[in-house]
Formats: C-alpha cells, sequence, structure tokens
C-alpha cells in the first residue's frame, strides 16, 4: 500500500515553537508527531511512503531518512513554493498512479483504524473518502454536511455553533482512487476549496467516513497540550518512549533521579536526564531528553522540550518551554508561557500568564515579565 503524508505546511498558529522546525516535527511525548503517523501506517500495512517538504526540510530528512528503520521505504518531494494540498500529490503523479493511496496530514495526532478505513472505501466504490470527526466547536473548522449514507453534499468553513449544518469536521486524510490525480491541474491548488467543491459541481459521489478513533489537528497551543496530555492518559493509542513505572510514569535511557523526588502522574521523563534531590513533578508532564531538573523545583503540568536547564527552586506551572532553554534558580512560569528555543529566564524573574517568548531571548534576572522587555519591574 501507498500514502502520502502532507508535511509541507509551516505550522504558524504553534510559534514561537515552529521558528525553527516544521509542524510535523513538533513533539509528542518526546517524539515528534509525524512519527506518531509513520508508526500507525506501518502498523496498517503501508509500505511506500511519500513526503512532500518546504519549510525546515532537513530536519524530517535527518530524523527519518529512508524509512528503514520503521521497515518502509520513504520518498520525500520538495516544494520550492508551496503546491497546496491536491497540488503536492499531483506533482508525485507518477508515484502514484495505478492504485488507491492515502493521504494523510504529518502534523495531525490519531490512531485511526486505517484498515476499516479502506474497507469503507472499498465498500463504496468511489472515487474519494473523506476521513470526518465529529467535534464540539465547528467554528474552528472546515465541516463535512453528509446523507445518512455518508454521501457528501456540502461543506461550511468555520461555521458558528448557530450556523452550523453539521458537526462532522473535514480531518485531512483521504482515500482516493488514481483516476483523481487526472483532475487535479499542475501547480497551487487545494482539496478542500477546489477539488471537493469541483465534486459536487459535477454530481461525482463521493463519501464521508465518521469514526470513533482519536484525531487531534494539533493546530493551537491548546490543543499540542491537549495531545501530549492525552497519549499519557491513554487517550491515544501511541507509543510512548522510557521504561514504565507502575501505572503513569515513563524514564528513558540513562535517566538519573536523586532521593527525595516527587512524581505524580502521568509523567514521561526522556533519556539522559537528571533530575535532582527534593525535585517535585506534577502531571501530566512531558520532559524532553537531556533536560536537568535542579533541586527543589517544582514542574506541575506542561511539556519541556529537550536539552536546557531547570534551575534550583523554580516554578513552572501549565506551561510549555522550548530546546535548550534555561530558567533560572528561583524564577517562576505562570499558567500558559510559551517559552521559544534557547530562550534564558534569570533567576527570580516571573512570567506573567500567557506569555509567549521568541527563541534566543534573554530576560534578565528578578524581572516581572509581562511580554514586553520594558515591563520588568
Amino acid at each position: 500500500m501507498r500514502a502520502m503524508i502532507l508535511a509541507a505546511g509551516l505550522g504558524t498558529r504553534l510559534r514561537p515553537l515552529t521558528e525553527e522546525i516544521s509542524k510535523p516535527m513538533v513533539p509528542i511525548v518526546n517524539r515528534p508527531v509525524m512519527e506518531h503517523i509513520v508508526d500507525l501506517l506501518a502498523r496498517h500495512g503501508f509500505h511506500r511512503l511519500y513526503v512532500n517538504l518546504h519549510y525546515h526540510p532537513d530536519i524530517i530528512t535527518r530524523h527519518f531518512g529512508d524509512g528503514e528503520r520503521w521497515g518502509l521505504s520513504i520518498t520525500y518531494s520538495h516544494e520550492e513554493e508551496l503546491l497546496g494540498t491536491a497540488g503536492g500529490v499531483k506533482k508525485l503523479q507518477d508515484e502514484l498512479e495505478g492504485e488507491t493511496f492515502l493521504v494523510i496530514s504529518g502534523d495531525a495526532l490519531t490512531d485511526l483504524d486505517l484498515t476499516s478505513l479502506l474497507a469503507f472505501h472499498k465498500a463504496h466504490g468511489r472515487m474519494a473518502t473523506l476521513v470526518i470527526t465529529r467535534v464540539n466547536d465547528p467554528s474552528k473548522y472546515g465541516v463535512v454536511i453528509t446523507e445518512e449514507d455518508g454521501r457528501i453534499i456540502g461543506f461550511q468553513e468555520k461555521p458558528s455553533r448557530e450556523e452550523a449544518e453539521s458537526f462532522v469536521a473535514n480531518s485531512g486524510i483521504y482515500v482516493f482512487e488514481p483516476e483523481v490525480l487526472e483532475m487535479i491541474p499542475q501547480g497551487f491548488y487545494d482539496f478542500g476549496s477546489q477539488l471537493f467543491p469541483r465534486f459536487l459541481e459535477e454530481g461525482i459521489p463521493f463519501y464521508g467516513y465518521r469514526h470513533t478513533d482519536y484525531w487531534n489537528d494539533v493546530g493551537s497551543m491548546e490543543e499540542y497540550k491537549a495531545g501530549n496530555f492525552d497519549a499519557l492518559a491513554g487517550k491515544v493509542k501511541v507509543s510512548i518512549p522510557g521504561v514504565r513505572i507502575g501505572d503513569d510514569v515513563w524514564i528513558g535511557d540513562e535517566t538519573v533521579i536523586e532521593e527525595e523526588v516527587v512524581m505524580v502522574g502521568p509523567i514521561c521523563i526522556g533519556a539522559h536526564c537528571e533530575v535532582r534531590k527534593g525535585a517535585r513533578l506534577f502531571g501530566p508532564l512531558v520532559v524532553g531528553d537531556r533536560t536537568i531538573i535542579d533541586e527543589g523545583a517544582i514542574l506541575y503540568r506542561g511539556i519541556k522540550w529537550g536539552d536546557g536547564y531547570i534551575g534550583k527552586d523554580a516554578y513552572l506551572l501549565d506551561s510549555i518551554v522550548g530546546w535548550e532553554a534555561e530558567i533560572g534558580n528561583g524564577a517562576a512560569l505562570l499558567a500558559d508561557t510559551v517559552v521559544g528555543h534557547r530562550t534564558v529566564i534569570g533567576e527570580g524573574s516571573i512570567i506573567h500568564p500567557s506569555v509567549s517568548i521568541m527563541p534566543g531571548s534573554v530576560i534578565e534576572k528578578n524581572l516581572h515579565f509581562k511580554g514586553e522587555p520594558d515591563e520588568g519591574e
């Protein structure tokens, strides 16, 4: 079986975390979200994968290589200019012609039963099947309107709850017959805004596949946190690295946990970390590889990407901290703060709620930082 992973997007809604990487490489429980997708495809018998690339492509190719580690082959398609979801697929027409193929987002988290999806598509015998997911807030998504048998009869783009004719969203996962490639022109072209409306205009039957599996588009900081926390809670079936201790703590290779450390799960701590005496960790919490958590530090919920240092008696509350960031002794990150990669937070400083800090920033010590450099106290 063949599948194409869409991995060319910019991930603007996850900035500053995606200033230096593409969204598919954002980690969920210390593994890139796209790695969970590759695992899923391998489990369901997909052996040939195609990946389109645009934004920070080398990070993706270095991590996944030729796919041998997963027992499959990966071919990359570089886009100098973005071609859109359908245009990127068209570029690979010579590779995808001849049999049914899957298109899946590389920057969403799901454990969708792809085998059941393919069976549904085969049973309906049509050109295309869209995976559609029940959502609580249709205003965040493009929603899909179907008949009782699943045939798609319309779309709405981010309608309000009052105006919504449907509460199922287009999940960015599609099964196509190869004939669809002839309907896609060269250049920029989009499935949602161009190809699927054309299907409706021309009366071409296509269907929506409803499911009860997990799906999260990881489209905001809130959803990014939810994806990590749902993985820790077992709400989505993914592989969490490390040795499982008890019901809900995972510890990576060569990580050292010193005495008098308190850990209340669910928690995932990466490899080659140090958690020093008297630190207190309260889940849901993810700590990336090679992180040092010093004595007396308190981490309450949140996500710390790999490398870097959290100082003595520092306090992190429901925050996200990027690669190689250093949090000084006694510093505090309050709820919903996002700290970019390689940022240094001076000792004793307090980062106020919902502040985002760009990569490489330096916050002087003993400041009350509210989002502007001159607002320290």
